[in-house]
This record gives structure tokens, sequence and C-alpha cells, in this order.
């Protein structure tokens, strides 16, 4: 089974904590984690619920191979309807947060209403209850997960909370576990903040132990990490230089977004690549990156531990950022450099260590400032409503930033706002590099044509890990397409988006799509969960998720006009690289999408569609 086979239900408003069961026959068609969590959100909630009212619910899911031997079964995810972009919303994070619920025997736990006060919920295996968080209000990340450590006198105890982003309605405030693994897209912090919650506390000691089938999942998913040992990706690259090993790489193809989406090649990407990160600093001779570091259960490892140089300007008079901390990954070292054309890699990690403290996603922060610094060097914006001068490649301004956006001050509560609100009010709306009102991550859609279509028809606004198509378009997994070309995207697209909710629903992490296909996550589940579990369920579960939250989307007031992008990136072709002179091919691909999808002209779910998904 797998399953724990309860959930705890949180009426915040009441102050109540009650146990149900596990629906299991949407268990059954919806697997977990964010599947499952998704099912629950939409039958419980109005689709044009405000994300920041009362009405609005909030989930920790994890999925049925979250707290097994399954290789990084560690994941959880925090599903419900998105601030930012108000679709649904669904974040994902790594981390021992999510393993530990399950060990603590709940498989998902839902919020509702609103508390009064301030207030954190505290689980050990089957207690669970809310407790007074006044002490916690205005704290950050860290300190909130060492005070209720002390306070429970648990140092195994594990943490998801919110720091002063959440608490002050950033609109892409992150959830954050663990001191910085983060559920960071979309906002969902910002919803716990507007409900007066602050954290989750939770010690489990009964483990897993309901697996249908123990010996051979087993025998199963020893052989399945022997793969992702023995993958040049998952065995070597991503352990040595974590995702960071793209930056390069994709620079190099030219299709780094860079200065607002402005070029698509960044001149300064050396200087806060992997490789650079490896390098010792020529001011204090030390390399920046300390060592890599795994979330549970995890055979990869591909998470950083950096150290700022004490002397750089941003940490001068700072000890308490002196020591090892949550280092740069690829998508976070881009929206903070590259995006704004900045090539201070010791600046980017101090924005980025503000982003775990506070819980602030790093990829809308850093390409609202994009946004920002180009409205500044167009002189719509000044040095006296900024407070600073913000040229593009400033690291001083970047470091400015954080801070007062971590910290809700000055400009700072503005970009908070997100770059499409942003933009708008300052009446450049076309600057905002977003789908849905999400910031784009690091890819340029002109230099790789399916991430393109991925981006606009992504169901949580743009977003690169909704069908990664940069596995096939530039590192040649499974199979290798031209990057160039807008022909068969649309059905890569829809093979990615489909197989990705599967992965994301069992409670892995997606980076084991490098080595795996849905056919390695098969017997693992069906030997967790039972036989019923073949791969042609498999796919057409991660279809139906999928239909699932595109039509919420749809009845909460998205429609095909939302399928698009930013006009940049369809009218100003590629000025250098292999995609020089192109723009993106989205109208010629998205009618195809429609029709493969089963959808009609307004995107919209046909009604076979709708009974073949039993949606």
């Amino acid at each position: 089974m797998s399953w724990a086979g309860k959930i705890l239900r949180v009426n915040l408003t009441n102050g109540t904590v009650q146990s149900e069961p596990l629906n299991m026959e949407w268990a059954r068609a919806y697997l977990g984690s964010r599947g499952l969590a998704s099912k629950y959100l939409v039958e419980e909630i109005d689709p044009k619920v405000d994300p920041l009212s009362a009405e609005n619910k909030i989930i920790w899911a994890t999925g049925p191979l979250t707290g097994t031997m399954a290789s990084t079964g560690g994941r959880y995810t925090v599903v419900t309807k998105g601030p930012l972009t108000g679709a649904i919303a669904c974040s994902n994070s790594g981390g021992y947060w999510g393993a530990e619920l399950k060990f603590a025997g709940w498989d998902m736990v839902i919020f509702e209403g609103k508390s009064a006060k301030p207030v954190y919920l505290s689980i050990e295996d089957d207690k669970a209850e809310l407790r007074d968080a006044s002490h916690l209000w205005g704290k950050s990340v860290w300190q909130t997960e060492e005070i209720i450590k002390k306070q429970h006198q648990d140092p195994l105890t594990r943490v998801s909370s919110i720091g002063l982003a959440g608490e002050n309605g950033v609109l892409y405030a992150a959830v954050v576990n663990d001191l910085h693994r983060a559920a960071g897209r979309s906002g969902v912090g910002a919803v716990m903040g507007a409900k007066n919650l602050k954290a989750i506390a939770v010690r489990g000691t009964k483990g897993v132990g309901n697996i249908a089938n123990p010996k051979e999942f087993m025998k199963v998913t020893f052989e399945k990490k022997k793969i992702l040992a023995d993958n040049a990706v998952t065995g070597q690259g991503l352990p040595t230089y974590g995702t960071q090993v793209l930056m390069n790489v994709i620079n190099e193809i030219g299709a780094s977004p860079t200065r607002n989406h402005r070029d698509v090649q960044f001149e300064g990407a050396k200087d806060i690549s992997a490789e650079a990160m490896a390098t010792p600093r020529k001011t204090d001779g030390k390399k920046p990156l300390v060592t890599n570091q795994a979330c549970f259960g995890c055979t990869i490892a591909c998470g950083r531990i950096q150290k700022i140089d004490q002397g750089h300007f941003s940490v001068e008079n700072k000890p308490q950022y002196w020591g090892a901390s949550g280092g740069l990954e690829y998508e976070a070292a881009w929206a903070l450099g590259n995006a704004n054309g900045v090539n201070d890699l010791d600046a980017l990690q101090y924005a980025n260590v503000l982003c775990n403290e506070q819980g602030m996603d790093p990829i809308s922060f850093g390409a609202t400032i994009g946004a920002v610094m180009e409205l500044y060097e167009m002189g719509v914006l000044t040095k006296e409503q900024l407070g600073t001068d913000a040229p593009f490649g400033s690291a001083r301004a970047l470091v400015r930033f954080a801070e007062m956006t971590a910290n809700g001050e000055g400009f700072g509560k503005e970009i908070g706002l997100g770059s499409a609100r942003l933009t708008a009010k300052y009446g450049h709306p076309d600057l905002s590099m977003s789908v849905k009102g999400q910031e784009f991550p690091a890819y340029d859609s002109r230099g790789i044509q399916g991430m393109g279509l991925a981006y606009a028809t992504s169901n949580r606004g743009a977003c690169h890990l909704r069908g990664y198509t940069v596995a096939s378009e530039v590192l040649g997994i499974p199979v290798k397409t031209d990057p160039l070309v807008s022909e068969g995207k649309p059905e890569l697209v829809k093979a990615f988006q489909d197989a990705t909710a599967a992965f994301d629903s069992a409670g892995i992490c997606i980076f084991t799509s490098f080595a795996w296909g849905l056919a390695d996550v098969q017997p693992q589940v069906a030997a967790a969960c039972g036989e019923e579990f073949t791969l042609e369920k498999l796919n057409e579960i991660g279809e139906r998720i999928w239909n699932m939250e595109r039509d919420f989307n749809n009845k909460a007031g998205f429609t095909a006009k939302d399928d698009t992008l930013p006009k940049r990136l369809l009218t100003e072709p590629a000025k250098t690289g292999p995609a020089k002179g192109l723009v993106n091919k989205l109208p010629e691909m998205l009618p195809h999408y429609y029709e493969i999808r089963g959808w009609d002209a307004g995107g919209r779910l046909k009604p076979e569609t709708r009974e073949r998904l039993g949606l």
C-alpha cells in the first residue's frame, strides 16, 4: 500500500485538528503528493477564491514513495491557489521534512480558515496540536527552526516554515524546510502568512511499514539506484557540480536570458558558474564551494554548501553570514546573476542566503530585479524612488534590493509584488518576463523552442519543472531533438508534462528523470503500492493530473489568451549565438498542442477527454 492512509485536517479559524482516512479511491487515481493534494484542493475550494483569503486552503502532501528506500524519496509538495498567479500552485521541496511527516504516520495535512493570532502546528506521531507562535512571528526561517527544536528538546524535529517574506505578503514568498530546501515558487509562503500560520514542526518515529511487496521493493529500488549511479548526469555531473553545471552549457548554446531577456548570452557567465564555485578566489584563496549535500534518501547529492568571502562588501560587517550555508543552484545563480547582468559570485550567494533565511523565491525575486533595472535604465524609475542607483550589472543594487525585499522596507514592498504587477504599475507591462504572472526560469525560449511552449502552457505559470524539454533539446535525454526547430515539440512537451506529474506524485525528485524513464519508476510504485500500477496506468495518472490542473485554471478564469509569452520573445530575435535571428515559434506550436491534448480551440477540455480521464 505504501500510503499511511491518514490525513490531518486543521481548521485554523476554530483551532481544531482532526484525523480522517485518506480517500483511497482518489489515491489510486492520482497517486499522491502533487496529484492527490491537487485533487483535494479542486474538490474543496471555489476556483475563483481570493488566494489570500480565509476561504483558500493550503495542503502539505507526501507521495507513496516518500520516506521509503526509493532513491530521492524525500519529496513533499505544498498545494494551494497561488497569490502570484491566481492559478493552481504546487511547490515541491526536498530535504528531510517530507519523510518525517510520513514517519509520523500522515500522508497529508490540510489547512483551512485563518487563525486570529500566529500559530504553528506540532506533530509528534499521532499527537497533533496547534500552538501559539507569537514568539516566532517576525523571526527568520533559521531562527524559527532553532527555537522550535529547543522548545521541543529534540534536534531531530523537522520544521517547514516561513520567514519575513511570507509574513509581509511577498507574493513569491517560499516555504522553507531544513534551513535551505524550499517549496519555492508561486507564493505558497504568502498563503501561510495570510493565515497566520508560521510553521509545521514534525517528529515521526513510526517509519514506513506498509509496502505491498517488501522483497520486490528492496530488489527493484537497488537496481534503479545503480542506474542513477552509472549515469553521467546523476552519477557524475550533478554530484560534482550541482545544477550549476548548466551555467556555461546553456550560455554557449545562446539560451541564457540576460538583462531581462534583452540578450541570450551573458559575458559574465563563467564568473558565476559551477567551475568558478570550485575555484579558489583571488581575494582570500578559498573556494566558494565547501561540499555537496543530499536530501533524504538521495543517491545523487546535487545540493551545494557555500561560503562567502568574509571581506566581501555584502557581509564584511555581518559575521552571522560568514559560515557555510545553502549554496547557489543554477536557477538562483541565473536569476540573481545573468537576468541582471551581475557577475559577482559572492553578491549572488549573499542574495541567495537572504532568500533562504527569509523565505523568498530567488527566481521570481531575481527576474523582478531584471525588470526594475531595465525601468531604471529607461528613466522610468529613479534613484530617489529605489533608494539606490540600479543599472544592469550593479552587485550593490542587487544586494540592497534583496535586503529591502526580504525585510519589507521601502521599494522592497513593490519588488515583492513580482514583475507583472510592478511593470504594469509603471506603465510597461511588456517588460515582465512571465507567464500567468510567474517569472521565467533560466532558459530563453528563442534558443530552446520547446521550452517556450512548456512555459506558455504550464499550469502554475512559467516553470521549467513542469516539462523540462531541455533534457531532450540540449542534453539528448531520452532522445536528442533540435532546440531551434518547432516541429515535434507539442508531442515532446506533452510527454514531459505528463511524465513529470507522475514523478512528482510518486514522491521522488524530478532529477532522477535524467537517468530514469517512467518505466523505471513503475516497478517501484507497483512493488510499493500494488500490481495495478502498470506503466499504462502511470501514464494515464500523469495525463489526468495535468488536465485536472488545467480545468481548475479554466474555472478560475484563465483562457487560451493566457497561454502566451512576453512580446519580446515573440517579436525580438536573438542577437547572438546559435539562435541568432530567431524568435519563439509559439503560434505554430500551440494549436497542435491543444489538439493532441484533446482540448478545444479555446484551450478547454473536450467532453470526450474529460470522460476518458474520469474528470
